[in-house]
């Protein structure tokens, strides 16, 4: 417990208190908190977009090749980020496999732009949105859904008036914890993305920056996302604790 408790100790220790307010107003400090939150939230609705359709065919469709999918969506969990990030850039670089179409036929570059940030962010916090969606999918009883297709509605109006609304708290959850790790992405970012004040220095790479420069301005800014790591976890435990 100490191993883990002390170190999250330490940063409350050290914080510079008495020049907190000061230092988290700050023009840097406001505006990698903006561009983190703005791109963790896009990042978030990308894979709401995307992780909801594809939990749902994992949970619901039977097709050859259906574990290789589901291990290869968990791959981001363990992959090192730097990797993701590297692989990225082989992808959607300008020389990359796709980005070099992209950047030729609608001259659109994506590295080292705010877009490539919520790429990146979306990459590596994807898999927990459609890990939470598709064990709320197989929790549900699909009894509801039978009886409103027999009673004549489609498959969409069963998956929006039906399904939805009971994988409502799964959804929540795994859009709440895919939001926090977007928020927190760190190597995917710099590598893909790259570290530019304004355009691409969210609050983790401020983070990595500030520590080099200024010590205590990376403890207040490791502050504000510990605050937000306690309240996102703080808010989802009654739901872990009651689905244990």
């Amino acid at each position: 417990m100490a191993f883990l408790v002390l170190p999250l100790a330490g940063l409350l220790v050290r914080a510079p208190w008495s020049t907190l307010p000061a230092r988290l107003a700050e023009p840097q400090v406001l505006e990698a908190l903006r561009l983190s939150l703005v791109t963790a939230t896009i990042a978030t609705l990308v894979c709401l977009l995307l992780g909801v359709p594809l939990a749902w065919l994992l949970a619901r469709t039977a097709f050859p090749g259906r574990r290789l999918l589901r291990a290869l969506i968990t791959v981001p969990l363990v992959l090192p980020p730097v990797v993701g990030g590297v692989a990225l850039l082989l992808v959607l670089g300008r020389r990359g496999l796709v980005g070099q179409w992209l950047d030729a036929t609608f001259g659109v570059s994506l590295p080292f732009t705010t877009a490539g940030v919520v790429i990146a962010e979306a990459f590596v916090a994807m898999p927990f949105l459609v890990i939470s969606v598709e064990g709320a999918l197989r929790t549900g009883d699909p009894r509801f859904e039978e009886a409103a297709a027999t009673l004549g509605a489609s498959r969409w109006t069963v998956f929006r008036r039906v399904t939805l609304p009971l994988i409502a708290p799964g959804v929540l959850a795994g859009a709440v914890l895919c939001w926090a790790r977007a928020l927190g992405e760190f190597g995917a970012t710099i590598t893909f993305a790259g570290n530019f004040p304004g355009t691409t220095q969210t609050m983790p790479l401020a983070v990595y920056l500030a520590l080099e420069t200024e010590p205590e301005a990376a403890v207040v800014l490791s502050l504000v996302l510990l605050a937000v790591s306690v309240i996102i976890l703080a808010g989802l435990r009654e739901r872990w604790v009651s689905r244990i």
